[in-house]
């Protein structure tokens, strides 16, 4: 064990516990299949990627992610938990922000292997951001399905304001195009709105974001563009 290991455990104690859930719980849930509150990861190798599940989970319904399970559905568990617990929690605290809550639990599946489980609730402090270092731009993920993909400017805003009160929009002629074009077609995307309604991007971006809010329009983001459907 590394003398970072040795500081991380006479500091914490581990920030882990025994879980209640037995080996036939575990295995129903790997059952079910990655979604949108379950991840699996063989292990920590890469944290920079797996925080983006752990951000995604919290800026989302929240969700929980199984260390030591492959994408098969396999469940080899980890034969080093402490060195994976300490590599994806000192991830989280570094390169999280703001800071998101979770719980560790380990369970053990022989005598010398175990899973980690992280649970991630839903944050009240949205958006959460990936930030690995200061040359890059922080980046904010959401979950859809089974992946964690990049919020836009747009989600990003509508994730800040969904807790705030009395949100008003003026149902004027760029949303009647809008309701009349929706009742068309399936969805729309922010630039096709701004073709339709002939008004610039960052208006058009306003318009969607308060009608997300208001609940008359339901956004589905995606890594290449965002849609909008009817609430």
């Amino acid at each position: 064990m590394n003398q970072r290991l040795v500081s991380y455990f006479e500091k914490t104690n581990s920030r882990s516990r025994m879980s209640d859930m037995d080996l036939k719980d575990l295995k129903n849930l790997v059952r079910k299949g990655e979604g949108s509150q379950l991840e699996f990861k063989l292990k920590a190798k890469h944290p920079e990627k797996i925080i983006r599940e752990i951000v995604a989970f919290a800026n989302t319904d929240g969700g929980t992610l199984l260390l030591g399970v492959g994408d098969d559905k396999s469940i080899p568990g980890l034969k080093f938990a402490d060195d994976e617990e300490f590599i994806l929690v000192q991830a989280i605290e570094k390169f999280c922000d703001p800071p998101i809550n979770f719980q560790l639990e380990r369970m053990a599946i022989t005598n010398e292997r175990d899973i980690l489980i992280f649970t991630i609730p839903q944050s009240n402090e949205k958006p959460h951001f990936v930030k690995l270092s200061s040359t890059e731009p922080p980046k904010a993920y959401v979950r859809v399905q089974d992946r964690s993909v990049q919020a836009s400017k747009e989600v990003k805003q509508i994730l800040r304001r969904e807790n705030e009160e009395g949100i008003r929009f003026v149902f004027g002629e760029k949303e009647k195009v809008l309701m009349e074009y929706l009742a068309q077609h399936q969805n729309i995307t922010l630039e096709k709105f701004a073709e339709i309604a002939k008004i610039p991007l960052w208006l058009a971006s306003r318009t969607l974001v308060l009608l997300v809010l208001g609940h008359v329009l339901r956004v589905q983001p995606n890594e290449l563009v965002d849609t909008y459907v009817i609430y």
